[in-house]
């Protein structure tokens, strides 16, 4: 179990940009200097006297920013050749029907862990593709784990596995654990050999080192770690990419959009012109010792301690959903004694300056989104708050 040291009493101020912290568990911030480049690129990128949102899908300007967006999406995780990167629309949402309906043939079965809300939702859209297992679920305690491996009852001629890497409605998070110890790298469920795994990273992919090679699939809607909403980024192995579970409409197959480089008609621009932006920000997190999610990965360890040691040191004043070694780095989930001390805490918090802190309605309580963008100063604010709610309320 990882503890923390208590974070320091202090009152939370607003910060002198007349911005305040957004803790949205989606749309999320967004990083300063790629806002101030949006401001700058939607009435003339490049020079070009024309705003991005209004440029061709096809012309030159947008070649450009998409043949960038690819080429450093790439560059982040050292992504092989033998995967191809889409920007498709729907959301992530959409991708609970597109994954069987590309990869699952009628008859075969495809297996599911259930570990939250969106997990759920996943599971239920592949029933319309004909058999589906739910081989583990944290359902019996209300999503505030991740099922061990030995839970996980795998069926050998699956056509893939499924999970989702972090739930943002109950703050939970897929991590190895050595001797008792979250060590707050990505655990992979073992699927069998031959078996391909299929991972929703709707919200925490590139927060932390990702080798994609073990993966046959991965798709995550842009909002939270990797731009605005509008697109959604999916990872593809070659051969899932053309394999052919069914007769499918163009639109819906993934070897059309492999095909034409995301555009087979007009996608979403903006969206990946600012999924670009994001991707170049995030390289330059990167040194020439270190690589740019290790960076990352450290800094949002720090960001989540932060808010964590206010919880563990409140004397049971603060009481957190996730199981502590299960706790996730994007989306935190607490809530005070009372449901009135809840509502109270989430009025003031929004008087001092943080916003989207109220819980989902299935945990309750408050919940704090703290993805890529989200500055470290804004965490710790948020942590000195807390301490100081808990010591005015306790």
């Amino acid at each position: 179990m990882t503890t923390f040291a208590a974070a320091p009493s202090a009152s939370a101020t607003k910060p002198a940009s007349g911005r305040i912290f957004n803790f949205s568990a989606g749309p999320g911030c967004l990083p300063d200097e790629v806002l101030q480049q949006i401001r700058e690129d939607v009435w003339n990128i490049g020079g070009s006297g024309i705003g991005i949102l209004e440029h061709s899908h096809r012309g030159k300007v947008f070649d450009k920013v998409l043949a960038e967006a690819f080429d450093d999406f790439r560059k982040i995780s050292n992504l092989p050749k033998n995967y191809h990167v889409l920007f498709l629309t729907g959301g992530a949402t959409a991708q609970n029907y597109m994954v069987p309906a590309n990869l699952k043939p009628q008859d075969q079965t495809a297996d599911y862990i259930t570990t939250g809300y969106w997990a759920e939702k996943s599971l239920e859209q592949a029933k319309f593709y004909g058999t589906v297992s739910e081989i583990a679920t944290s359902k019996d305690k209300n999503h505030s784990y991740i099922p061990a491996e030995s839970a996980c009852k795998y069926n050998s001629n699956a056509a893939y596995v499924h999970y989702c890497s972090n739930n943002t409605i109950y703050g939970t998070e897929w991590h190895d654990v050595v001797n008792g110890q979250n060590t707050w790298n990505q655990r992979i469920p073992q699927a069998p050999a031959g078996v391909p795994i299929v991972c929703d990273m709707s919200s925490d992919i590139y927060s932390r080192p990702v080798d994609f090679t073990k993966f046959g699939l991965v798709y995550a809607g842009a909002q939270k770690n990797l731009g605005a909403a509008g697109t959604t980024v999916v990872v593809i192995r070659d051969d899932l990419a053309t394999k052919k579970a069914r007769e499918l409409p163009l639109m819906l197959q993934y070897n059309t959009f492999a095909k034409d480089e995301s555009r087979p008609n007009t996608p979403p621009v903006g969206a990946i012109y600012i999924c670009g932006l994001v991707f170049k920000w995030i390289l330059k997190h990167g040194t020439a010792n270190r690589h740019c999610l290790d960076v990352l990965q450290e800094l949002n360890i720090r960001k989540a301690g932060h808010v964590y040691a206010a919880i563990d040191g409140s004397k049971g004043f603060f009481k957190g959903h996730a199981e502590p070694n299960a706790r996730s780095m994007m989306n935190l989930t607490f809530r005070c004694p009372t449901p009135e001390l809840d509502d109270k805490f989430c009025k003031d918090a929004g008087t001092a300056g943080f916003d989207g802190l109220k819980g989902h309605r299935a945990t309750g309580g408050m919940r704090a989104s703290m993805y890529n963008a989200m500055p470290e100063a804004g965490c710790k604010a948020l942590a000195q708050f807390m301490a100081e709610f808990a010591r005015k309320n306790g």
